[in-house]
């Protein structure tokens, strides 16, 4: 007995024909479709296709040369390929296994649902390409990985892929999943600054910028040199371990040269370092080597260490999240700060959340006659460039502008906005503009003989818990906006002097 299934249920169908008379397939379909009404829809998407290799014109042609679409049941749509079409066959599945029953190509409802949206509402807009997705993992060129983003609304939201460069400009390089079960096509989105994306974590992309890795070495030698008590000399000491390690690069050595010395806490901290520790320190002295004078150049001043940092300086007791460090002119406050990364495998095209443990730095100074305190961050490199910025320059990049694009579609003129902290940053704008921010940006900010920029939020004795984590949690904000964003690129790089990565 037939399955009755295949009778009476509506389901989508792939049907080939030669190339070029997907036209005649439809009007024969639609004829048929008007005496019957098992037969519901047709549907033939054309869409824009290129070969990225050559210059020759885009050209509008079927989007699957030969392939109609057709909803019906199995039983009105063989009835119709029987009777009236001789050069059109019902497209079948490939079998997996040996013996398996060959069963026709159906598509889900949703899926079609979700390709003929991405094909009607983008047809105009992308590029088939012809190379696999694969390739466009990394950029070609210099062998660095592209970035990986999210789009987080619109038609495409949910979709992730490259953003690449090509002869034109950037474009968003994604998949679309093809009619076929397992089957992929890669497009490209010439306009992808016009989509709303999130970036991802690369894992298999991690490559630390030589900058932040020089940053991270001498943090890691900092904290460990305050924590073992050298508070006003700490700078001096720095410059000494790097100067000993230039002439002999053996951390080995220099462990038994300040035991000797009487360095013995530092000795045996140093030598406590893990070999991904080790390894920054050495790669900084090999940079010393070869650029004499670099760390006493660019590390002429210590206030306060960067704002997120990945490790202590001072080792916590187990269980405590935080702790409390005293210099001179102000208290240093060190909180364990996890966070959350939405991160992406290229190879296995699988997405994860990844958590990781940083440390947050910010200082405390009590003016005892007001009973206030303010509580700082050190987002000196970063608000150095920002004060830079004046005029026009400064309006654009806090308060964002629009300018005028044409709209194809519409035959008009539309909006875009320009990239600025409005847009993308949202809470630095906030801090930055409103007079009502508990957190603000200040420029010359007074630590001890020293002045910082830093983003500060003043606090009664009542609400400094409260103040605390107002500050690290704005800050933390900051960070992830301008780090997620595939928009202000120059920032993310300035945004390396105040949160060095792990």
């Amino acid at each position: 007995m037939p399955d009755k299934l295949n009778h009476v249920d509506y389901r989508w169908y792939v049907v080939r024909t030669k190339r070029h008379q997907e036209g005649k397939l439809v009007e024969l379909l639609e004829k048929q479709k008007a005496q019957t009404k098992n037969i519901l829809e047709i549907y033939a998407p054309t869409h824009t296709t290129v070969n990225v290799h050559q210059d020759s014109d885009d050209k509008q042609k079927p989007l699957f040369a030969g392939i109609v679409f057709v909803l019906a049941t199995q039983n009105a749509l063989m009835s119709f390929m029987k009777e009236h079409s001789k050069d059109a066959d019902i497209q079948y599945e490939r079998k997996k296994e040996k013996g398996e029953r060959t069963r026709m190509c159906v598509i889900p409802e949703s899926q079609m649902r979700a390709f003929r949206d991405y094909n009607e509402n983008y047809a105009d807009k992308v590029i088939v390409l012809e190379r696999p997705y694969s390739d466009y993992a990394f950029n070609t060129k210099t062998g660095e990985p592209n970035e990986i983003v999210r789009v987080v609304d619109g038609p495409l939201a949910g979709c992730e892929g490259y953003i690449c460069r090509f002869r034109h400009g950037k474009r968003l390089v994604f998949q679309v999943q093809g009619f076929e079960p397992g089957s992929w096509l890669t497009v490209s989105c010439p306009k992808a600054w016009d989509l709303h994306v999130v970036r991802l974590h690369n894992m298999e992309g991690d490559r630390l910028s030589v900058g932040t890795e020089k940053g991270r070495a001498v943090d890691l030698l900092v904290g460990i040199l305050q924590a073992c008590g050298y508070g006003e000399r700490t700078l001096q000491m720095l410059y000494g371990i790097i100067d000993r390690l230039v002439v002999k690069p053996s951390l080995v050595s220099l462990c038994k040269e300040l035991h000797a010395h009487g360095d013995t806490a530092l000795s045996q901290r140093l030598a406590r370092m893990t070999g991904t520790e080790a390894e920054l320190v050495i790669n900084l002295v090999r940079y010393e080597h070869d650029n004499p004078g670099y760390v006493k150049a660019n590390w002429d001043k210590l206030a306060l260490r960067p704002f997120l940092t990945p490790t202590a300086g001072v080792e916590m007791e187990e269980g405590k999240t935080g702790v409390e460090f005293h210099h001179k002119d102000f208290t240093e406050i060190i909180r364990k700060v996890d966070i959350k990364e939405e991160a992406y495998l290229p190879s296995l095209q699988k997405d994860e959340t990844i958590t990781t443990t940083y440390y947050a730095h910010i200082g405390m100074m009590e003016d005892k006659d007001k009973e206030e305190s303010t509580y700082f961050a050190n987002w000196d490199g970063f608000l150095q460039e920002y004060f830079l910025t004046a005029g026009k320059a400064n309006e654009k990049l806090v308060a964002g502008t629009v300018e005028a694009v044409p709209d194809g579609a519409a035959n008009a003129e539309r909006e875009k906005l320009i990239e600025s902290f409005r847009n993308y940053a949202p809470t630095l704008y906030k801090v930055l503009t409103d007079a009502d921010s508990a957190v603000k940006a200040i420029q010359d900010f007074k630590v001890g003989e020293d002045t910082l920029g830093v983003l500060a939020i003043r606090s009664s004795a009542q609400e400094k818990d409260a103040a605390k984590d107002k500050l690290i949690q704005t800050c933390v904000r900051i960070c992830k906006e301008i780090n997620t964003t595939n928009h202000l690129a120059i920032w993310r790089r300035y945004l390396r002097t105040v949160w060095l990565h792990n």
